[in-house]
């Protein structure tokens, strides 16, 4: 596996990789776990090579987000990446992706709207902006997201078709199932922040989320069994929850009801940090 810094060389490696075959980008904020090694084996699976990015984007962050605090592990994920048959690693640093005089920025409206769009203000913009940056700098024959974002990789596909991106088209960007943990806790790179007492109060909330499912298979009216969901999650140690909702699948519009097509919406914090869950109802 190779590692790039500079756009150059990144343009140089991939016009070598794609003379020989489909390429796929999986593009990461790093302090990799098993969620993303799943992409790359999903990647490697479709394609014949697998480009991995790391870049913790400072555009998707907030004021008082965690952009200092996020773990930055380059050293280790290059060799998870190594391990699991990666081609190549795009790895700049922030001047490279945004250098001086930067002033564009990509907004989608609608899917971006509610959700993590209402309570990070901005943070969509940052990542419709880096990830079509991505896929102009590398122009792979496709892309691989995790669906624990569900909210982000419709922000993405949207995107896509809006400006008619063809590297990769919108067919092209697979979303791939959440990887959780025994107890159920989706995995995330954040899931460190939390102290071991934390951690175990944290499994709570796919618990709740579970719970609240079944309440509304079981023809209990959504919002009773929304706000019982909420407050099982504080009973377990939770400060807050950000949102809990039932939104449609595809268009990601509220829904007061299961039509077939809902998901299960859910961000709470505890301490310090944020996590977020979606299931199918």
């Amino acid at each position: 596996m190779k590692t790039v810094t500079t756009l150059v060389e990144l343009r140089e490696q991939t016009d070598l990789l794609r003379a020989t075959g489909t390429l796929a980008l999986v593009p990461t904020m790093g302090a990799l776990h098993k969620g993303h090694l799943t992409l790359m084996r999903e990647a490697r699976a479709r394609a014949d090579h697998v480009v991995a990015s790391i870049f913790v984007n400072p555009r998707q962050f907030g004021q008082g987000e965690d952009l200092d605090a996020y773990p930055r592990q380059l050293a280790r994920d290059s060799e998870l990446l190594q391990a699991e048959g990666v081609s190549l690693l795009w790895a700049p640093a922030p001047a490279e992706v945004y250098p001086a005089g930067y002033a564009t920025n990509i907004s989608v409206a609608g899917v971006s709207d509610g959700l993590c769009g209402a309570d990070r203000p901005g943070h969509f913009d940052g990542v419709a902006t880096v990830v079509c940056k991505l896929f102009n700098q590398v122009r792979p024959d496709m892309a691989f997201f995790g669906e624990k974002d569900w909210q982000q990789l419709a922000v993405i596909r949207r995107m896509a078709r809006d400006l008619d991106l063809t590297f990769p088209s919108v067919d092209a960007i697979h979303g791939v199932g959440i990887v959780r943990e025994a107890d159920g806790l989706a995995m995330s790179s954040r899931n460190a922040y939390l102290s071991p007492t934390q951690r175990s109060q944290a499994a709570a909330l796919p618990q709740a989320m579970q719970a609240a499912i079944a309440a509304i298979a079981a023809s209990t009216p959504a919002a009773e069994a929304l706000a019982a969901l909420r407050g099982k999650i504080l009973a377990a140690g939770f400060d807050s929850v950000d949102y809990a909702e039932l939104r449609d699948r595809d268009s990601l519009a509220p829904l007061d009801s299961d039509n077939g097509t809902a998901r299960l919406f859910v961000a709470a914090r505890i301490g310090g940090t944020r996590l977020i869950d979606n299931m199918p109802v």
